[in-house]
């Protein structure tokens, strides 16, 4: 008799207080938790940009964040002024914004980031700097932590872990495992 390894789940399930594109109708779900500052976020990046493409609207997109601060010191404030732009309508274009400026996450970035995404530089700037959004960062951490996730990026299909390469072919295979899967189970 042969048993499934058992994968680490979402603790914390995808909901309205998430950031996500793509319908959540989508027969599949893509959550990754990832840090502003990671070179392997940086890489995952444009991946999952593409596969976003390919999959159009069968495919969810959720990002999390998991500042691992003690490595990279600039991500929990990156992770912070994402959360600020969303506040204000714009989490997809700062969270895109910091991801294609890695190297430049300092305040003074931020703030020109702010501005060019569009967002009142006034409550953004009050926002960092009260640390406004730090307990919503904390809080998708600790449902990373709680998730098994121990570095980023992690990637979550339809509620399970991902434990395999997250290049683009894998990646893509996956997913598409996925939502032939889920086609499967609905009819």
């Amino acid at each position: 008799m042969t048993t499934k390894a058992h994968r680490p789940e979402l603790t914390l399930p995808v909901g309205p207080r998430d950031h996500a594109q793509g319908p959540a109708t989508a027969p599949v779900t893509l959550v990754e938790y990832g840090d502003y500052e990671c070179p392997y976020c940086g890489q995952a990046y444009p991946i999952v940009k593409e596969l976003q493409e390919r999959m159009g609207d069968a495919m969810r997109f959720v990002f999390r964040n998991f500042p691992l601060t003690e490595i990279h010191p600039h991500a929990g404030l990156a992770a912070q002024a994402a959360e600020a732009a969303g506040e204000q309508g714009q989490f997809w274009a700062m969270h895109d914004l910091l991801f294609e400026n890695q190297k430049a996450l300092d305040r003074a970035h931020l703030a020109r980031y702010g501005n060019l995404v569009g967002i009142d530089p006034v409550a953004f700037g009050v926002a960092l700097e009260s640390g406004a959004f730090e307990a919503r960062v904390q809080e998708d951490f600790m449902s990373g932590v709680r998730s098994g996730v121990n570095g980023t990026p992690t990637f979550f299909i339809n509620g399970a872990r991902h434990d395999g390469p997250w290049d683009l072919p894998h990646l893509t295979s996956a997913v598409e495992q996925a939502a032939r899967t889920a086609s499967g189970s609905q009819r």
